[in-house]
């Protein structure tokens, strides 16, 4: 019987350096089905790998992954407008396009589509128009296949310029909707 506790001790502690050698892969397997979602989103195939996946060797070429990938469109995050306009100007589409397959693939995925505007106008009109401007973006998203649920908005109107300036370079960049990627 001592034998046998004996035998059992040595199994048990074979197998347990045995264990610490393995690695990572060996662990997960051939097809990495044990990885945690940052890795699985990398190794998905997918054109758009999960948020989880930023600053991670996606294996495309690029250290940053997709979100910080100056290639990739969802590297982009502000749409930009015209004055007085909360029309998506067509040199955007690609970009909306790209955040709104996202959304649709990562049903777990949500963003806040921040509006704004110039210093012109009145508070009360620049909170409407940056408003508008959001909820133009979120249509053209919905429209795409992200879900409303995945979306919300807000609207800050001349409250949080991005440039200080007042002329018409300070304007153009304040005249925009920030898409915040967020979690539940």
């Amino acid at each position: 019987m001592k034998k046998l506790t004996i035998v059992m001790a040595l199994l048990y502690l074979c197998i347990a350096i045995s264990g610490c050698g393995t690695t990572g892969k060996d662990q997960a397997g051939k097809n990495g089905e044990d990885q945690d979602a940052a890795t699985q989103g990398a190794r998905s195939g997918s054109a758009y790998p999960s948020v989880e996946t930023k600053g991670v060797d996606d294996g495309r070429g690029y250290p940053g992954g997709a979100f910080d990938d100056p290639r990739n469109p969802l590297s982009k995050s502000t749409i930009y407008f015209l004055y007085d306009s909360s029309d998506v100007k067509p040199e955007y589409e690609e970009v909306i396009t790209a955040h709104a397959k996202y959304l649709s693939e990562h049903p777990g995925a949500s963003i806040v589509l921040e509006g704004h505007a110039d210093e012109r106008g009145s508070r009360e009109y620049n909170i409407a128009l940056s408003e508008q401007r959001a909820n133009a973006v979120a249509r053209k998203m919905g429209l795409q296949g992200a879900s409303n649920g995945q979306i919300k908005r807000v609207s800050y109107g001349e409250e949080k310029p991005i440039a200080l300036g007042h002329d018409e370079t300070a304007w153009q960049l304040n005249r925009r909707v920030q898409i915040v990627y967020s979690r539940y």
